[in-house]
């Protein structure tokens, strides 16, 4: 038997900004949450979707440290059509969010930009282009 994929971790250095950030994307978080040092939602489909603070990491893996350089992953959400992603991005860049690739028509078929999480993470935004 194969391990299955079911988590994708993150590491906030704010919880409630992180928190915050993720909700204006449609996921659904009680405020509550907010204090914790650990958080997970299930996503559809199953996937878990979690936070830690570096603290929480720490007490289980005292040696760990933030990466260094740019993020090595991005999270990417699918969105409804073309409109939606220029929208998305708007309202995540005029909440104080950093655009860091504003909306563009991708030559593999899709609309897309990518915003950064509080903490520097890549979040991709997309939705198919109509055929042509």
């Amino acid at each position: 038997m194969a391990p299955s994929f079911d988590l994708i971790g993150l590491v906030v250095s704010d919880m409630a900004a992180s928190l915050s950030f993720y909700r204006r994307l449609g996921l659904d978080i009680p405020p509550s949450a907010d204090t914790e040092p650990h958080v997970e939602v299930t996503l559809p489909g199953g996937l878990r979707l979690a936070w830690d603070t570096a603290d929480t990491v720490r007490s289980f893996d005292p040696a760990w440290t933030p990466g260094v350089g740019g993020p090595r992953m991005a999270l990417a959400f699918r969105c409804d059509d073309p409109k939606e992603v220029d929208r998305v991005y708007a309202d995540l860049v005029e909440a104080g969010y950093e655009g860091s690739l504003p909306p563009w028509d991708a030559f593999w078929g899709q609309r897309y930009a990518s915003v950064h999480d509080p903490d520097g993470n890549g979040v991709d935004l997309f939705a198919a282009l109509p055929a042509m």
